[in-house]
């Protein structure tokens, strides 16, 4: 193991410059140094991974596979460094220009981003949100919380940390309005079981509700299809014979346009609860609270379509 405090942070900061630009002169520029002082450093660097880091090709340099393969863990430590150093004891949205980073679903995103970003321009328009994918091929960890400054996901889903729920939706079935198994806007548990099924995929070791849903019904679905997240399933279904589940706002919003039909069925329907989740270590920073506190207020207009007073 490392002993950390024996690390130059400082290092760590050159080591990315470097890597970024592959060039020492461009490195020191960006960090404010001489190229004397970064070709030191590198020195430094090269002894403590025991890798030259940046070799020379013809005219230009390159970076050594070993370089290569600390360039996303650098990148990544120096955004958790600035996070570090970015807290504050006191937090005004007015003045602020903090950039939060969240993390989503395909659909959480299609219905909150709107309402929030209106209400940052009103309240914090020097604040800015950038948005990434949930955690792929696992179940949120620690980790992940840390990286993050709020990780959005369904409830009951195994996430750890602080918690603060946004809005619910259920899980409808949705088919093609012309699918020969439809009668009456009704499918048999029966069709369920024998029909061909479009799944939203989370990762291999993610159970969604769905999942749930057919489990407590003794179903094992037919798999025809696994796409990533929840907005692909209505496009997939649209003109097939498949069927899929997804969150009933998205249904209703995509019926119409795609000419599918919300299917009556016997499965119990499951509740999606969205929740903000962030790491217990940042309960205390009051832009975190903020934050949520504006999740919380977008997600009123989700939930009852008018403006938060």
């Amino acid at each position: 193991m490392t002993d950390l405090r024996k690390v130059d942070i400082n290092l760590i900061v050159i080591l990315d410059a470097i890597l970024t630009e592959k060039n020492l002169t461009r490195a020191g520029e960006l960090v404010g140094m001489t190229q004397p002082s970064v070709s030191g450093a590198l020195a430094r660097l090269r002894q403590q991974f025991d890798d030259p880091l940046l070799v020379r090709s013809g005219r230009n340099f390159e970076l050594t596979p070993k370089a290569q393969e600390l360039a996303p863990l650098v990148s990544e430590a120096m955004g958790e460094i600035e996070r570090v150093y970015d807290l504050s004891p006191t937090f005004d949205p007015a003045t602020s220009s903090r950039t939060f980073l969240i993390s989503a679903s395909d659909y959480l995103l299609s219905q909150l981003t709107g309402p929030l970003l209106r209400l940052l321009d009103e309240r914090a328009p020097g604040v800015t949100i950038e948005f990434d994918a949930l955690p792929a091929d696992t179940n949120v960890s620690p980790n992940d919380l840390l990286r993050r400054d709020v990780i959005i996901s369904g409830t009951g889903r195994g996430v750890p940390g602080k918690r603060q729920s946004l809005f619910s939706d259920q899980f409808v079935c949705i088919v093609d309005g012309a699918n020969e198994r439809l009668r009456d806007g009704t499918l048999a548990l029966t069709d369920l079981a024998e029909m061909q099924h479009v799944r939203s995929f989370f990762g291999h070791a993610v159970q969604t509700h769905v999942d749930d849903m057919f489990s407590a019904a003794g179903i094992t679905p037919r798999i025809a299809m696994s796409v990533q997240g929840f907005l692909p399933v209505p496009h997939t279904v649209s003109g097939t014979q498949f069927v899929g589940h997804v969150p009933e706002r998205l249904a209703t919003q995509s019926a119409a346009t795609l000419g599918l039909v919300v299917a009556t069925t016997d499965l119990n329907a499951g509740t999606l609860v969205e929740a903000a989740h962030w790491h217990p270590s940042k309960n205390s920073d009051p832009a975190i609270q903020w934050l949520v506190k504006m999740l919380r207020d977008a997600s009123e207009v989700v939930e009852f379509g008018d403006e938060p007073l």
